[in-house]
């Protein structure tokens, strides 16, 4: 099979039919073989009937599946990645915003010019520039210096992948904005990205609020530390945990030098108790010590991980 379709979705009844129909066109028109999985992410409209009548009309290419609840885009995609049997596997939202007319250029990206995955990026967009533009800009600029990946919309919805690429990366939480990351961590450093058209919705309202951009901020840094000290976190906790100890035990021993020559010279010495760099050494001190042991803690756990082990092979012989 040539292409995965994977659309998550989430009450977009109005839309789905319309969807389908345009995908259909342009696989038809390309000679593509292909599956469309729609994933119903806990929808409360008539989203899965509309899904079930187009399985019904076309269950060679219209496969759906169908959460009990609404879980998130993240587990959406996971769930449609582990079903998806395309050599190249396609993502986008099901609001009509993204165009079907895109995946040729897409799929010859993937399949001829070799690359692992394609981020779509939408230069010209059609949102409210106020609260999403701008923030999306600023937040693309911080993933880019964090991720080290030059890419200008790491949140798009339309993406292309290699099957081999979405069989070994894990998507959880909402962790699916920083998928080229996680691609690239799992080893896949062949990423582009193409300009692609971004449209009105048609149907509807966005189901993402401001409160995206503030759970992606802590999405990054915890994918950023987990990527550097995931396997080692003794390196970071013991590291720091040493270097706080030690500038705290530095700090009480200047101190208890100063005291010393105080009352060697017959000088009025103040209590050690009362000057405010004994509390702030002794704090320090007591800081090193606990991420020192927090280092201990988080290095059993890791080691008692049964991903400990897991290793991105590409080949063997």
């Amino acid at each position: 099979m040539d292409i995965s379709v994977i659309v998550p979705l989430f009450n977009e009844e109005e839309s789905l039919r319309k969807l389908y129909e345009w995908i259909k066109k342009v696989m038809t028109e390309n000679g593509f073989t292909y599956e469309v999985i729609f994933v119903n992410d806990g929808s409360t409209d008539g989203s899965w009937k509309v899904i079930e009548e187009l399985n019904s009309e076309d269950d060679e290419h219209i496969h759906g599946i169908k959460f009990r609840r609404n879980y998130g885009k993240s587990p959406a995609l996971f769930c449609g990645f582990r079903k998806a049997l395309g050599d190249v596997v396609i993502t986008m939202d099901a609001d009509l915003q993204d165009s079907p007319d895109e995946i040729p250029e897409l799929y010859k990206m993937v399949t001829e010019e070799g690359y692992d995955l394609v981020s779509g990026w939408k230069r010209k967009r059609y949102d409210n520039a106020l609260t999403k533009n701008i923030p999306s800009k600023i937040y693309n600029a911080t993933a880019r210096r964090v991720t080290g990946l030059h890419l200008h919309d790491m949140n798009c919805g339309l993406k292309a992948y290699r099957n081999e690429v979405v069989k070994n990366i894990e998507v959880y939480g909402e962790m699916h904005r920083y998928i080229p990351y996680l691609a690239k961590n799992a080893g896949y450093s062949n990423i582009g990205e193409k300009v692609v058209q971004h449209r009105k919705r048609e149907f509807g309202k966005s189901k993402f609020g401001l409160e995206r951009f503030v759970n992606g901020y802590l999405d990054l840094l915890s994918l950023s530390f987990l990527n550097r000290f995931g396997k080692q976190p003794m390196h970071f906790f013991g590291l720091w945990g040493s270097v706080m100890f030690l500038i705290g035990l530095v700090a009480v021993i200047i101190i208890g030098i100063n005291k010393i020559v105080h009352l060697t010279c017959g000088t009025p010495a103040p209590l050690i108790t009362n000057t405010p760099y004994f509390y702030i050494a002794l704090t320090m001190m007591l800081l090193g010590t606990q991420m020192f042991l927090a280092g201990y803690v988080a290095e059993m756990i890791a080691r008692s991980n049964v991903e400990r082990n897991n290793y991105q092979i590409s080949k063997e012989i």
